[in-house]
């Protein structure tokens, strides 16, 4: 397959995930549940799409703001996204009849740390918004920022420690790794198998630090 035509055909991908977020609000029942984040492509499998990834310098933040991806938006009832995932990634998660989460526990692959209050845990996008627009998503329609915000379909969103992930910030894995070095391989995979999904450029000094991980997996 091109290059070219494997770029074609992941962008058809994006807007049709676009269209099928935009649909998920109309849904009345929740999807069948998941213990983790959707599983990302092997660590052979995420070399061979980091080498068919575009490297290009990152661009400018400028007109950057997280208003342009709108982000938890329901996904059925009265669930939003964040919702969704905390009870995607908890054990014995309970919700009120706002889809709050009230109970449960929340171990963050990030840290290693298990929390027992919601308000204690972040939904991390791995790769994040502002990291995404600087890769190609400051060109790409509301929808389609919006349905990359709110991927429940990759592995692009995860409950972990808030201040764990507030640490993270917008860095890609050439400044930030999470640290349990353990999870890095995991990390490595989740974020190849998003941009690539979502024809994301990476940056040079980006692409020597997730070929590190993946060889190392």
């Amino acid at each position: 397959m091109s290059r070219v035509y494997a770029r074609g055909h992941r962008r058809a991908g994006v807007l049709a995930a676009a269209a099928a977020v935009a649909a998920a609000g109309l849904l009345s029942t929740a999807p069948a549940a998941q213990a983790a984040p959707p599983t990302p492509v092997s660590a052979s499998t995420a070399r061979s799409y980091l080498g068919q990834l575009t490297v290009a310098a990152e661009g400018s933040g400028s007109g950057y703001s997280r208003d342009l991806f709108p982000h938890w938006i329901t996904q059925y009832g009265s669930c939003n996204t964040r919702e969704v995932v905390l009870e995607r990634d908890g054990a014995n998660v309970r919700q009120n009849s706002s889809c709050a989460a009230v109970s449960g526990s929340w171990y963050s692959p990030f840290d290693g740390a298990t929390w027992y209050a919601a308000s204690d845990v972040d939904i991390d996008h791995v790769v994040p918004l502002a990291e995404a627009w600087r890769s190609g998503a400051n060109s790409w329609t509301t929808s389609e920022r919006r349905s990359f915000a709110n991927d429940l379909t990759r592995p692009q969103l995860i409950a972990v420690t808030d201040n764990v992930n507030q640490s993270k910030g917008d860095r890609d894995p050439a400044e930030w790794l999470p640290p349990l070095t353990s999870y890095r391989c995991m990390y490595a995979r989740m974020w190849v198998h998003t941009k690539y999904h979502w024809d994301l450029t990476v940056d040079s000094a980006e692409k020597s630090a997730l070929q590190s991980v993946l060889n190392g997996c």
